[in-house]
């Protein structure tokens, strides 16, 4: 049964907008570099006007999936087509929307070949990234998840820098690795729940109701986070992150900061607590640690950095880690904190890839130490690079800021030693980032090249104004955002206390449940 809104399924029109502009794009006879930027430019704004239905119907008080879509997709093996967005997932699809069009803008210039495959992978990206942050089948989610990895490989791989297959290369090697376990981590989800109900599905909404033992949880929680921490990336599972960033075109280091990232952050909340609540409170301590040395690791090797994309690349590990803080907080403080954090987080980096592309290809040069007084010269750019290392470093009225202190109060909560810590971080963040903007737009004008440099222009104020609008408005009236959020996440957390207590009573069940494999699925 499909619930359709005006007569059209929303959620897949969202989904597969871009997917048929990539169509049309290759199919199209017209060779043309312009009409397939167009297309491309049309595709995605078109997808971000029918999403922004979303936010404007969106029923902030409740707390279950909304524009739900869902038909049986194959009977025998329990899948089927399933679709809802809630207050957790909603804000990831509207970054995804908005961030697929800064990149199109960014690639205007920045790609100077082969422009019809390009902007076709680009937006196979958009549509597998949306199809991630909307599918409850299980298995629909690991198609997209999958998919998602194969218009990357090529975006780095063919349109990158001088080591693009090798940065190509690992990043397939690293995710795709880790997606195999989590597919793992899912069967055996699937396989157990079926053993203890009778009832073989992949829908997580039906596993939700029947969590499996806890000392089965334990081993699907880590086959489960290999694929999601691979993605994060958390450390040590994130040295395939710098590669891929300093490699990739400007836009796929934007996409992949911006979205990509996102999607283990989200698999954490929307799959691992509330499926397997036992084993993440077992593992939480451990997680909490590990993503606190991320913390202050990621910035200490930022500071390090003389390449101003791996600044940038560096500290998405630093800021991601405070993500996963947030989420293994396991309260709803921290969890708000982390979704929080993963909106502006694809805001921030997002904008700083962005404009550090703009000056690359101004110069063909990141260096840092080859540019000083920029601010003489492109005072607008300055201004805006300025504005965006303040959101990122966490400055009051800024994004940065209210995602970090509801992630520090969750932290808090939990203990606070971890508090402490993540505090430290967030002053090595201001440490790298201060130093960068300082070295790069204060002192002497100095920058590679010959002639005048120039401000931003059109084409670039469009791509960068909308970043810094959202960088002030979540800073300044963050109460939609939160609101929004609120419920589901609220639900989230009760979901996560049932569970774990009903999985404890259920463990000497397990053992003997009567087994219905012989059956066969069921239907």
């Amino acid at each position: 049964m499909t619930d359709i809104i005006a007569g059209f399924p929303v959620l897949s029109i969202i989904i597969f907008l871009p997917a048929l502009g990539a169509l049309f794009i290759i199919f199209s006879r017209r060779e043309s570099v312009e009409f397939i930027k167009w297309t491309a430019l049309g595709a995605t704004v078109l997808t971000f006007i029918v999403s922004l239905y979303l936010p404007l119907t969106f029923d902030a008080a409740n707390p279950s999936f909304q524009w739900v879509e869902k038909t049986v997709w194959i009977e025998r093996f329990g899948m089927s087509y399933f679709l809802g967005v809630d207050g957790i997932s909603l804000f990831l699809v509207l970054l995804t929307t908005l961030i697929s069009i800064i990149c199109v803008f960014a690639s205007w210039t920045d790609i100077k070949t082969k422009m019809k495959g390009y902007m076709a992978l680009l937006l196979l990206t958009e549509t597998c990234s949306l199809g991630v942050f909307m599918s409850m089948d299980l298995f629909l989610f690991y198609i997209f998840w999958e998919a998602v990895l194969i218009p990357m490989v090529f975006i780095i791989g063919i349109w990158g820098g001088g080591r693009r297959l090798y940065a190509a290369i690992k990043f397939f090697i690293f995710t795709f690795t880790g997606s195999l376990f989590m597919l793992l981590g899912v069967l055996a989800l699937y396989y157990y729940h079926g053993k203890l109900t009778g009832v073989y599905t992949f829908d997580a909404t039906v596993m939700w109701l029947s969590p499996v033992a806890p000392y089965i949880q334990w081993w699907i929680f880590i086959a489960m986070f290999l694929g999601f921490a691979v993605k994060v990336p958390l450390f040590p599972l994130h040295t395939w992150l710098p590669d891929a960033h300093t490699e990739a075109p400007t836009a796929g280091s934007i996409v992949l900061a911006a979205v990509l990232l996102k999607l283990g952050t989200y698999g954490f909340a929307r799959f691992s607590l509330p499926l397997l609540p036992n084993a993440s409170m077992e593992f939480a301590p451990m997680l909490m640690v590990v993503s606190l040395i991320a913390v202050i690791y990621g910035a200490l090797v930022t500071i390090a950095q003389r390449d101003m994309k791996k600044v940038v690349a560096y500290s998405s590990v630093s800021h991601m880690g405070f993500v996963m803080l947030g989420i293994f907080a396991l309260n709803a403080d921290g969890l708000k904190g982390s979704l929080l954090q993963m909106i502006n987080h694809g805001i921030s980096t997002g904008a700083l890839f962005l404009f550090v592309g703009m000056i690359y290809e101004r110069t063909h040069d990141r260096q840092i130490g080859s540019y000083g007084g920029l601010m003489k010269a492109v005072p607008v750019y300055a201004v805006f690079f300025l504005i965006t290392v303040l959101s990122s470093m966490g400055l009051p009225a800024t994004n940065g800021f209210i995602g970090e202190l509801m992630v520090l109060i969750g932290a808090f909560k939990a203990h606070w030693i971890y508090a402490v810590i993540a505090v430290v971080g967030v002053l090595l963040g201001a440490v790298y980032l201060l130093w960068l903007f300082q070295r790069v737009f204060l002192g002497e004008l100095v920058y590679p090249g010959k002639g005048e440099i120039k401000d931003l222009n059109l084409r670039e104020l469009c791509a960068s104004v909308p970043l810094i609008i959202l960088i002030f408005w979540i800073g300044l009236y963050p109460r939609p955002f939160i609101s929004g959020m609120e419920a589901s996440i609220d639900i989230l957390v009760k979901r996560f206390e049932i569970n774990s207590k009903k999985s404890m009573l259920d463990t000497n069940r397990v053992a003997a449940a009567p087994d219905h494999s012989q059956g066969g699925a069921s239907k």
